[in-house]
């Protein structure tokens, strides 16, 4: 690719992304494919990290039409562990696979939920890493007439624990409350029990007030919604903020969310994959948002799936990859992906083209740093046409910029996983801010990273950490002064909430 002149660049990627600024674009990252013959599951669907045995490093949990496969993370590669750990490798089709530690014991649990309303989602306690028990059952979580896309576990009323948000394309969405032994169903026939056909849900604090909100992508020409949590009750402010994006067709809708700061200012914007036109909404900082991606380049009319968020080049901007797919017939839809390189002032740039290497997947994305050398890594899931898998691709971006960069893992009190949705913030030595990025709540489709959250620098001088975590008396902020991302090289700077 470096070989075509800069002018065809800029062509191809006018045609593939329908929009975008002319500005010069840019070679794809160099990456590479990992252990392709492993990975190669045919109609995989979602994609899961999380250290599930605890030894410091993500491992992989995927879902497919025809089970759920587990991929432990080891020295020498990764190694397909699931069913000698309990995971079901045959069984009815799994989406929205997401890790959580939802009784706080410190090991990393799994969740997924059927395609099909007359069968049950599934929970897998992990026993200490060396084995899965479905316990879906006794934590009343089978969740009976669900048809799912997204689970996710998070902390909505601030107490702790961490509760289950289960999507549903045919019915009613449920929101349920961790009670220690059961986990109840809440706000039954209002707030985010949503009757809508939702697809994609990400949770964050949009107004600041210390709780996480809840934006929802709908589908089949259905609005969006944005549940204002107001602790006693959740509120559709949506439609008065411009974000329901009213008027679609029943052809078109909402499928995936992302949650990211692109443009630095420390402000949580919303980006939003559809069939139909993308979305990016901005936040402006005082409790509304304006659509900026036509501006950007991102007003791309496709059927986009999922995106994610990262700074794939350590530039200090996030880039975002949305995965797409053209094709309707049973069979004949092929990727269709796009990696928009955030270009700051001047948008983003799309750099894929359609022979590229990293178009290959339809569902899940996610960019993770699996072997900690300091540079993203990209992993996808590919679920319809001839060719299945879950293809993962190391970034082989250069040594020196691939160790400007920090890693930052957001712990709670005991030093477990559960404080998805805290933001974090870096500073420089003068006090001004460099980037933010939240803990995430699942992103894109069906895909979710319970790890640290990742920031390149464009120097390696020293930094403060900031993290915001959500309690009971609101917004709490804790710092970690004169940082030396130097001395992080190859682990994380670990944060944990303070009392």
């Amino acid at each position: 690719m470096r070989s075509v002149p800069t002018a065809i660049l800029l062509i191809l990627t006018t045609l593939a992304t329908g929009a975008g600024p002319q500005v010069p674009a840019a070679p794809a990252p160099p990456m590479s494919p990992v252990q392709t013959e492993l990975f190669n599951l045919p109609g995989s669907l979602s994609n899961a990290w999380g250290d599930f045995d605890n030894d410091g490093d993500l491992d992989l949990a995927v879902s497919s039409t025809s089970g759920v496969r587990l991929y432990r993370n080891a020295p020498g590669g990764f190694i397909s562990v699931g069913e000698a750990l309990g995971l079901p490798a045959s069984s009815y089709e799994i989406r929205g696979l997401s890790w959580g530690d939802y009784d706080g014991d410190g090991w990393l649990d799994l969740i997924g939920g059927p395609i099909a309303a007359e069968q049950a989602t599934m929970v897998f306690h992990n026993g200490g890493g060396k084995r899965f028990a479905e316990v879906a059952g006794e934590l009343g979580l089978t969740i009976p007439g669900r048809s799912a896309r997204v689970t996710s576990w998070i902390d909505f009323d601030n107490d702790g624990d961490l509760d289950v948000y289960a999507t549903d394309r045919t019915g009613d969405n449920r929101l349920f409350r961790n009670d220690g032994a059961r986990f109840v169903h809440v706000f039954a026939g209002a707030g985010p029990t949503d009757p809508r056909p939702t697809v994609g849900a990400c949770w964050l604090d949009f107004d600041r007030d210390g709780d996480l909100d809840l934006f929802l992508a709908n589908q089949s020409g259905a609005t969006d919604a944005l549940w204002r949590n107001e602790g006693h009750e959740f509120v559709d402010v949506a439609a008065e903020l411009g974000l329901d994006a009213r008027g679609r067709t029943s052809a078109e809708g909402g499928v995936g969310c992302a949650v990211g700061d692109y443009d630095n200012d420390g402000h949580l914007d919303i980006f939003l994959a559809s069939y139909g036109k993308n979305a990016l909404y901005r936040n402006q900082g005082d409790g509304t948002f304006t659509n900026v991606a036509e501006e950007l380049g991102l007003a791309v009319q496709n059927r986009a799936v999922a995106a994610a968020w990262g700074d794939y080049d350590n530039d200090g901007l996030v880039d975002l990859f949305i995965t797409s797919y053209e094709g309707t017939a049973p069979g004949s839809q092929v990727p269709a992906n796009a990696l928009f390189q955030n270009r700051g002032p001047r948008g983003f740039v799309n750099v894929l083209t359609p022979g590229s290497v990293l178009n290959a997947g339809d569902h899940g994305v996610q960019w993770i740093d699996y072997d900690r050398d300091g540079a993203l890594d990209l992993s996808l899931t590919r679920g319809y046409g001839p060719v299945g898998g879950h293809p993962l691709f190391h970034n082989d971006l250069a040594r020196a910029p691939a160790q400007r960069s920090m890693s930052v893992l957001v712990l709670d009190a005991a030093g477990h996983y559960t404080r998805a949705g805290a933001e974090v913030r870096l500073y420089d030595a003068s006090g001004k801010l460099l980037a933010t990025r939240p803990v995430q709540t699942g992103e894109g489709y069906g895909s979710q990273s319970a790890g640290p959250v990742h920031f390149g620098l464009i120097t390696l001088a020293p930094v403060s950490v900031e993290v915001t975590f959500m309690t009971k008396a609101g917004r709490r902020i804790q710092t970690v002064r004169n940082v030396d991302p130097k001395l992080y090289a190859g682990k994380s700077l670990v944060v944990r909430q303070d009392g």
